[in-house]
Formats: C-alpha cells, sequence, structure tokens
C-alpha cells in the first residue's frame, strides 16, 4: 500500500527563534502540531503493544515532547548530527522518514528501515546524520560528537545533539565525552532529559543529596543551564534556539539539564508501583501537551487547533493501517548485510617504488604516512602519538609532518575516543586509532563490538574504522600489556581481523585494512616491531593480505599459524624437515575474520593431518575456531586427531622464566610436534 500523504501542517519541519517573535501564532502552532502527532503516536504504539501488535519493548516519550520536539524543529537537518534516545519521537519524526516507516520500524515488518533487524527504538537515519542508539546508555554521546567533528572538518557548520538521561549521566562514557569535546572544542549540545527516574530508581538515590547534574559542566570548562520544559514552550524554544545559535558560533560544547516528565513509567512493561502516592497525578498536572495547547489556542484560536488535531489523528490512523497491512520480514540478505560491501581500491602512487630495508613498525609508518599524504580524509589518533611517537615509537615523526589536526592525541579514554572514531567513520573520514596496548581496548568493548561492528548490519550504514592492536607477550609485560584478544573481539559478528607477521605484510594490511568500509581490528605484534628489517616496496596486490600465504610445502601435515608464531612455526618445520625427514605445508594465515580456508582446506586433503599453533590460551582460543571449522568438513579423511599447541590456559606472568613457560617456544612445538607424530 502507498504512504499516505501527510497533512499541509507537517511539511514544516523548521524553525528559527525569531518567529516566535515575528509570527508567533504559526510558530506555536507548529509546535503544538509536532507535540501533538508524537503524544498520540506514543499512546497508539503502547495500545498496539499492549494488543500483542507489537513486541520487544515500548519506551513512550509522553512527557518529554516540550523539550524535543522545538530542539528538533530549530536543528538545522541539513547539516547538524544527533543520536535521539528512548524517549525522543517526536524528533525522529521531524528529522525526517515519512511516519510509516517509523511505524513500520515498531511493527518490525519489511517495511522496517532497519529490515526489522534491530529493536523498535533503535533506529535512525544515518544519511541524515541521525545514528541510531544503543542500549549502553551514554555509548551514542561520543559517536555525535565525532560526526558533528567530521561536519566541521569538512567545513560545516554543524551543531550536535547529545541526549541522555539522568540515570545515564552516571555512566563513565559521557564524562568522558563531554572532556574529549571541551578539549577539542566540538560544538554538541548535551542535553541530560532529567525526568527523575533511571528506570525505578529515583534520583536521590542516584546522586547525593543537593546534585545539580548541569553544575557538573563546570570541570569540563563548558556552559550550561537548566530549563523546565513542562510549562511554557515558547520560553523553552527561546532558550534553546540561543544555545544552539551560540553553540554554532563559538563551537564550544554546552550541557543542558532539561526537567522532562516520564508519564508513562519506564516502558509498557513498567507497573510504576514504586512512585510514591500522589506523585503520577502531580506529574500528569504538569503534562506540557495541555499547556502547549493552551498557548497554540492563545495565539491563533480554538478551531485552527482543533482542525490541526483532528487531521494529524485521521492521518495516524490510516497509517496504523498502511503499517498493519505491511508484510512481514523475510531473512532473504541478512547475512549478506554483516559487512559493508567491499570499496573500490583506493589510487594509492606506487611507491616505495624501489625496496626499503625496513622493521614491520618502520613499515606500519611508513604506511601511516601514505594514507596521511594520500588520503585528506584520514585522521590518525591515538594515546602519547603524537611528539612522543606512541608507545613504540610507530607513529614517530608524523605529528611534526601532517599537524595536529590529523595526527590525533587523544585522552585516556578509550571508549570515547572509539566512540568519537566511530562518528568520524559514519560521515564520510577513515580514522585509525592507536591503542596503546592491545589489553587497553578492552574499555571500548562496548564501542567495538556493539556499536562499530553491528553498524551496517542494524542501519545499512558503512563504518570504515581501522583499530591499531599491539598485542602479544614475550617482552615480559605482565598480564595487562601482553594479551591476545583477537578470539574475545573476533567471536562478534561484523568485525574483521589482520595479524601480520612481515614487514611487508604490515605495510600491505594497513592499506587494506584502512581502505576497507567495515570496522577492521589490525593485531600487530610487540615482539615483531623490531625484530629484524626485510625488504617493503610497493605491491599492487596488497588486498592478498586477506587470504593465507603458504611459506613452505609439505606432504606429512598442514601447520597453520600467524602472528609472531610463524617464526616459531618456520624453525619447527625447517627442522622436522632436517632431522625427521617429515615435511609440512606451512601456512600464515594473515586474515582472521573473515576467513579464507580454501588453499588450506585444499592442503588438509592431500594431507590428512592438522596442526594449529597461537599464542592465545588453549580454552575458547581462535585454533579452536580454525580446528573445528576444518576438521568438521574433513573429518572422514583426517589421518590423526587435530594437533593444538597454543599458551597455558593462566594470566600472563611477569617474570621472563615464567612468561617462557606460558608460552609456546620452538622448543616445545617441536617437541608437541614429534609426540603426535609417535
Amino acid at each position: 500500500m502507498a504512504f499516505p500523504p501527510p497533512p499541509a501542517v507537517l511539511s514544516a519541519r523548521d524553525l528559527r527563534g525569531s518567529e516566535l517573535d515575528t509570527a508567533p501564532a504559526d510558530a506555536l502552532l507548529r509546535i503544538y502540531a509536532w507535540m501533538h502527532l508524537a503524544r498520540i503516536t506514543d499512546n497508539r504504539i503502547l495500545d498496539l503493544f499492549r494488543q500483542g501488535l507489537m513486541r520487544g519493548t515500548v519506551t513512550g516519550g509522553q512527557g518529554n515532547e516540550a523539550l524535543i520536539v522545538p530542539l528538533a524543529l530549530l536543528a538545522d537537518k541539513a547539516l547538524d548530527v544527533t543520536s535521539f534516545t528512548h524517549r525522543d519521537l517526536g524528533g525522529h519524526l521531524i528529522w525526517g522518514q515519512h511516519l510509516c516507516v517509523h511505524l513500520n520500524q515498531y511493527f518490525a515488518n519489511a517495511g522496517s528501515p532497519t529490515k526489522a533487524r534491530e529493536g523498535n527504538i533503535h533506529r535512525g537515519d544515518p544519511a541524515n546524520r541521525s545514528y541510531p542508539m544503543i542500549s549502553h546508555l551514554g555509548a551514542m554521546l561520543s559517536v555525535v560528537a565525532g560526526a558533528t567533528d567530521s561536519q566541521r572538518r569538512q567545513g560545516k557548520p554543524a551543531v550536535g545533539f547529545a541526549f541522555f538521561g539522568d540515570g545515564g549521566s552516571s555512566t563513565g562514557d559521557i564524562h568522558e565525552t563531554m572532556n574529549l569535546a571541551s578539549l577539542l572544542s566540538l560544538p554538541v549540545i548535551f542535553v541530560i532529559e532529567n525526568n527523575g527516574y533511571a528506570y525505578s530508581t529515583p534520583t536521590s538515590e542516584q546522586f547525593a543529596p543537593g546534585t545539580e547534574l548541569w553544575r557538573r559542566a563546570a570541570g569540563y570548562g563548558m556552559e550550561a543551564l537548566t530549563l523546565d520544559c513542562t510549562s511554557d514552550v515558547a520560553h523553552v524554544a527561546r532558550t534553546l534556539a540561543a544555545a544552539i545559535e551560540k553553540t554554532r558560533a563559538t563551537s564550544r560544547p554546552m550541557l543542558i539539564e532539561a526537567q522532562v516528565l516520564r508519564l508513562r513509567g519506564h516502558a509498557a512493561y513498567d507497573t510504576c508501583d514504586y512512585l510514591k502516592p500522589g506523585e503520577i497525578e502531580a506529574m500528569f498536572a504538569r503534562d506540557p501537551v495541555p499547556r502547549a495547547r493552551a498557548q497554540a489556542v492563545a495565539a491563533a484560536d480554538a478551531a485552527r487547533v482543533e482542525a490541526i488535531e483532528a487531521e494529524l489523528n485521521a492521518y495516524l490512523e490510516v497509517c496504523v493501517q498502511v503499517s498493519l497491512a505491511t508484510a512481514r520480514p523475510t531473512a532473504a540478505g541478512m547475512a549478506d548485510d554483516l559487512f559493508a560491501p567491499a570499496s573500490a581500491p583506493k589510487s594509492w602512487q606506487a611507491e616505495p617504488a624501489a625496496p626499503v630495508q625496513l622493521n614491520s613498525a618502520q613499515a606500519i609508518n611508513l604506511a601511516l604516512r601514505k594514507v596521511l599524504a594520500e588520503r585528506p580524509e584520514s585522521i590518525v589518533m591515538g594515546q602519547d602519538i603524537g611528539i612522543y611517537g606512541g608507545a613504540f615509537k610507530v607513529t614517530e615523526g608524523l605529528l611534526a609532518d601532517f599537524s595536529r589536526a590529523r595526527v590525533l592525541n587523544t585522552p585516556l579514554a578509550e571508549s570515547a575516543c572509539t566512540g568519537y572514531a566511530i562518528g568520524l567513520a559514519l560521515n564520510g573520514h577513515r580514522p585509525i586509532e592507536e591503542f596503546q596496548f592491545a589489553d587497553f581496548s578492552t574499555e571500548a568493548t562496548t564501542q567495538i563490538t556493539l556499536n562499530a561492528a553491528t553498524m551496517h548490519f542494524r542501519s545499512g550504514a558503512q563504518c570504515p574504522l581501522v583499530l591499531r592492536l599491539p598485542c602479544g607477550g614475550g617482552l615480559t609485560f605482565g598480564s595487562f600489556h601482553s594479551q591476545e584478544l583477537e578470539s574475545l573481539f573476533l567471536s562478534m559478528p561484523g568485525i574483521k581481523g589482520l595479524y601480520p607477521s612481515t614487514p611487508q605484510d604490515a605495510f600491505n594490511a594497513l592499506l587494506a585494512a584502512y581502505e576497507d568500509n567495515n570496522p577492521v581490528l589490525l593485531f600487530e605484534h610487540k615482539a615483531l616491531y623490531r625484530r629484524g628489517r626485510a625488504p617493503v616496496v610497493w605491491d599492487p596486490n596488497y588486498r592478498d593480505i586477506w587470504s593465507p600465504k603458504k611459506l613452505r610445502a609439505g606432504d606429512y601435515a598442514t601447520f597453520v599459524t600467524y602472528g609472531e608464531m610463524v617464526y616459531l612455526a618456520t624453525e619447527a618445520a625447517d627442522y622436522l624437515a632436517t632431522e625427521y625427514e617429515t615435511t609440512l605445508d606451512l601456512f600464515d594465515l594473515r586474515a582472521l575474520a573473515p576467513l579464507q580456508l580454501d588453499a588450506i582446506e585444499a592442503s588438509l586433503a592431500r594431507t590428512g593431518r592438522l596442526i594449529v599453533l597461537h599464542e592465545g590460551r588453549r580454552t575458547h582460543g581462535f585454533g579452536a575456531e580454525l580446528v573445528s571449522r576444518l576438521v568438521e568438513k574433513h573429518f572422514a579423511t583426517m589421518k590423526a586427531a587435530p594437533l593444538r599447541i597454543t599458551s597455558l590456559d593462566l594470566p600472563v606472568p611477569f617474570a621472563p622464566e615464567l612468561e617462557k613457560e606460558y608460552r609456546p617456544t620452538t622448543d616445545k612445538i617441536i617437541e608437541r610436534i614429534t609426540e603426535w607424530i609417535g
């Protein structure tokens, strides 16, 4: 069925603050029309949910309309950036897309903008810089900050709008992001939707007595104000207009604590039995929608208001029927949408034209230089990567040659900085983020695995992001600086992973990861940074890094490894060939996700025996996945049980004697294989 044409009153999705003075009747009617539509839609959604026609959870915005509607009308939808939350249906409606599209999302039907892959409130319009929220409160603020900075870097005077509740204001991501926005002078308006409750927990149990949330802004050097959004909608609109204008002009962040209401509890299933006697009645007495209606009636006339209400009521019912009649979703194409489509190769210059002798750290530095010099949309960021050149000097000299705008030193805020990188990536930039140690990336696990990794599947948006992870042991750094995290991260769908072992592969891997349209983890073993030099040259086949490389040919078994273990495996394979006349097909896996195993499978079909070596621990280690995938297809032709050689199931110990016992060594590899040969 075709979508019904919207009423004429909905054709105006913008508002200028001056209209409240020059044309108050039209301005107030416009605000009220959208408030009324948001309210009746929220109420109708609640009814449909209670009838069993909608599933999941319904978290209405009843009581929030006098904040979100004026703000969304005042925003520049052609420039600005936002990520709406649970209570912001009015903002979604104004930002764009037909009402039927939004209803389709709640019905999770074939017309859902997320293809019914996401919950009913987790929608957005990424093409127009409205980014879909995730349930982890506070995580989207940094994405808004990054996308807003991306707009500014492109010369567009955008403002970002980042929303969170009183409960969410306790999360670390919010404080990290406000600090980052102030440090970088980003024009983001942070809006606390303070309705007095985090689900059932009142503010009195969230904060110390006397806490005023808006005053926290002083600690980040930003302006702040508090605004009652329950009484005078014209005053709210004027205040917001002034705040937006100032933020746009000064490029300084601002914090607004908006006092709003939550008239229907946390969600449809909320019994609200935690409220005190008379509390809900007091809330409804402050309901902003009847007050906005009274202001519209006073400025225009009752007949005009009633006519608008009748038209909107009828329009909503037609849209509900259209969405109810829309087909249910199918799973067709679902697996294909996990990753964004492959990008065309970038127009790289064929340099270095002649081989240069480099170690892996220098090769990565050279690749970063190439990216920064040839790709204006690139940004390199991370802790201590500027003057210091990074913890392992991989970024040495980049700041001096490419400026602070392109080589960005970040504060110790891995989650917010990764969210900021996601925002940059969603809006046309291609950031490369260095974690000081791979271990510290666990601080950004939500951003990596539940935000960036799922972005294309749930919204269709591309998230081209490279995350560099200095990893691995053998350097006596202990448990918090030596982890192998590929098994942790790559068990989550939507992430790609490369693990080069040579300087040339490290150079190629960074270029291949950079031009990919998905988040790519680049694992860089710290012991390989300066293991030795080898020739590095422009390789037109750099994309071959996504496939395994055969290092040795043999008949007895298929031997698969990656990272620093490649060198140990090579030594072991050469020893076995010399001393035992036992030859192995040795493969450097290189790409851990997605796995390209065709060549390895062909080898295994011939040898019938499999050895997998990796530095990570045995239990839930990456080798278990490799063995499972290979053996389940070739079990009938296997001549022996597969052999896994790994580190011990322990935290990484510190002392060199202990770490040597913990990790595989060449001698232990040879011993395990000879025992297995039997």
